[in-house]
């Protein structure tokens, strides 16, 4: 019964141009009475006027930073551009529209203070991202309450409102507060803050007694790209928590600064696989030629993942010492490590791969062909030209086309766009999970 009346109030609140205050209210209500995973539906649907997505209330993989790479060659007919092996990096976030009515912000207002731990974190969510300077003195006030769970509400709104403002507070809470889940969340509000200045104090709480503590410190130096980071990071490389050592590892990704390699490049041991697959995204992050050696010993490595994730660093570094490796991965079990190998090759553009490429235009699988013949277009070798035309009759539509694009490349090097291109996406997703509300 519950579940149908919040339904019913949220198609009210959904189908309408503006939130209504009067709507909100009675969703708010329904809610104090609701199990959690319609809350969470609930909050998503509320928030989400104001551009929120599922990770901010718990529904992703709880997992620290996996990346996943998985190379699918498209090629495709197209004008203007080039197949330049772009690799987005998703990470979820969250966004401001444009400000709520008064009545809304007051009827979130009146639940700010309530029992309920959801409807409190729904509401300083929108306050935080819609109340304006207002909010501060609100949130600044429940993060200094004597209990404890509104402290951690505060601590959101504040990291919500991402006001510079917040940075003393929110480091003297980190430091001293006595719950685990008020540092946890004052620690993932300074990294929403973004501001230097909290460095130092993030740099101590990798030293909290508390791991979840620990690993949101991690994650915050990494949404601040301080250098001043990298050092406190390295000690962390070395935590007793895995997800500790992971988050530290994608930080260090993130702020992608040349003094880390010796320490990712010793991080690539870690008896735990996604560790050693983290420590090749961020030697791919930071595309430094120091990391190869590393890289390259991950290419032996029993997890396909941390293979695929290797060969991709290597087509990010485009140094010609990653040749051989990437050369030598065309012949891995899996075909998408192979296809990754090809991926990098292409990448790297360096003419001592043509030869494996030319191979490679043989494989048993589909997308290591056809990204075979991408690589080869990229490299632009005449050497080549044999192997690229057989693979025009392949009888895949997708390597028949790869190679045409290719050939013309070979052919049509200073004639212009020749209205066709292809394009090699190997996607790689880096996911840090958020604090759940």
């Amino acid at each position: 019964m519950i579940a149908e009346l919040i339904a019913a109030a949220l198609v009210i609140v959904q189908t309408r141009p503006a939130l209504d205050s009067a709507a909100v209210t009675r969703v708010l209500d329904q809610l104090k009475a609701s199990d959690s995973t319609v809350c969470a539906l609930a909050g998503e649907a509320l928030t989400g006027y104001g551009g929120w997505g599922w990770e901010n209330w718990g529904y992703t993989d709880q997992a620290m930073p996996i990346p996943q790479p998985t190379p699918t060659p498209t090629p495709m007919p197209r004008g203007g551009g080039g197949g330049d092996g772009e690799i987005p990096v998703h990470m979820g976030t969250h966004g401001r529209s444009h400000d709520l009515d008064p009545g809304v912000l007051r009827a979130f207002r009146a639940v700010i203070r309530d029992d309920n731990s959801c409807v409190r974190n729904i509401a300083a969510r929108v306050l935080g991202n819609h109340g304006g300077s207002a909010s501060y003195e609100l949130f600044l006030g429940l993060l200094r309450d004597s209990r404890p769970d509104l402290r951690e509400t505060g601590a959101l709104g504040l990291g919500e409102l991402e006001d510079s403002r917040a940075i003393g507070p929110l480091s003297d809470a980190l430091k001293s507060d006595n719950d685990v889940a008020v540092r946890v969340r004052a620690a993932w509000a300074l990294g929403e803050i973004q501001d230097k200045v909290a460095t130092e104090t993030l740099a101590r709480a990798l030293g909290d007694r508390s791991p979840e503590v620990r690993r949101t410190a991690a994650r915050a130096l990494g949404e601040i790209q301080d250098k001043q980071a990298v050092h406190p990071l390295s000690v962390a490389l070395s935590d007793a928590a895995a997800d500790v050592r992971l988050t530290a590892v994608w930080a260090l990704g993130e702020i992608q600064d040349a003094s880390a390699v010796p320490l990712l490049a010793n991080t690539t041991k870690d008896r735990d696989p996604r560790v050693r697959e983290a420590a090749a995204w961020a030697l791919g992050e930071i595309q430094s030629g120091q990391g190869i050696a590393a890289l390259e010993a991950l290419l032996r490595d029993q997890s396909a993942d941390v293979r695929k994730t290797a060969l991709w660093a290597l087509g990010e570094i485009q140094d010609g010492s990653g040749v051989e490796p990437a050369a030598a991965a065309l012949k891995d079990a899996d075909p998408e490590v192979r296809t990754v190998a090809a991926w990098a090759l292409g990448e790297i553009q360096d003419e001592r791969a043509v030869t494996p490429l030319v191979t490679a235009l043989k494989d048993s699988d589909s997308d290591v062909r056809a990204t075979a013949a991408w690589a080869l277009g990229e490299i632009q070798s005449p050497r080549a030209r044999e192997g690229l035309t057989a693979a025009q009759r392949d009888e895949s539509g997708a390597v028949r086309h790869a190679a045409t694009w290719a050939l013309r490349q070979l052919n049509d090097n200073d004639d212009g766009d020749n209205g066709i291109h292809v394009h090699v996406h190997p996607h790689v997703h880096v996911h840090v999970s958020k604090v759940k509300p």
